[in-house]
């Protein structure tokens, strides 16, 4: 497990006792988020005093959970090759590797906003590539080159939120490579009929507004 700047390297079983702490802390504070130290402690098969020694308190336990997942999540757009795969097939990857992280750690990337630095500096990074994608896929005409790719990557970011969501609340939940297949289709075809594009002073089919 990478540190943060400034701690020592942790011994290998050192660094799975974080793990496995880490891990239940998510199971437990997605079921319950005002669960106990002492229920995470349970949860992970450790000493409650062992969950103390490695986390100072309750907050400091949240904050480490928080800049895990967010490893979590730059790994996972990192490992689709944003930077050298074909556009298309990266997008599909970083999609399918993003909605897995954000499924299995919901509580903690719904803890991941402003104001932790590690957590900050990993979402610009991700930020970054995931604006180099859109920016190679514009060009190897995957968009339109009349798009702005900030722009599509900002509703990108949007299609994925509300996946995950939809599916969290789902009875028949999809497959996660059926649901990033549907973003990316989302995204790159839309959901109106295929027509001439819509101007201010036309209505749908490019008919003149009366």
């Amino acid at each position: 497990m990478e540190q943060a700047s400034g701690q020592r390297p942790l011994r290998a079983d050192a660094e799975r006792t974080v793990q496995a702490i880490l891990e239940a802390a998510e199971r437990v504070l997605s079921a319950d988020p005002a669960a106990t130290m002492e229920q995470i402690a349970r949860a992970a098969g450790v000493a409650r005093t062992t969950v103390h020694r490695r986390f100072t308190s309750r907050d400091a336990l949240v904050d480490a959970l928080a800049e895990w997942a967010a490893r979590q999540f730059h790994d996972a757009v990192a490992s689709a090759h944003p930077d050298s795969a074909p556009p298309l097939v990266a997008l599909y990857q970083v999609t399918a590797n993003v909605l897995r992280v954000k499924l299995g750690w919901g509580f903690a990337m719904g803890r991941s906003g402003p104001g932790n630095p590690e957590v900050d500096r990993v979402h610009a990074e991700v930020i970054e590539q995931c604006g180099g994608l859109f920016r190679r896929a514009q060009e190897h005409g995957v968009l339109r080159p009349d798009v702005d790719p900030e722009w599509a990557r900002r509703v990108y970011y949007a299609l994925i939120h509300e996946a995950t969501r939809e599916r969290s609340h789902s009875k028949a939940p999809e497959r996660v490579d059926e649901l990033a297949t549907r973003v990316v289709d989302t995204l790159l075809q839309g959901v109106g009929q295929e027509g001439p594009p819509l101007t201010r002073d036309s209505g749908p089919k490019g008919t003149p507004r009366s």
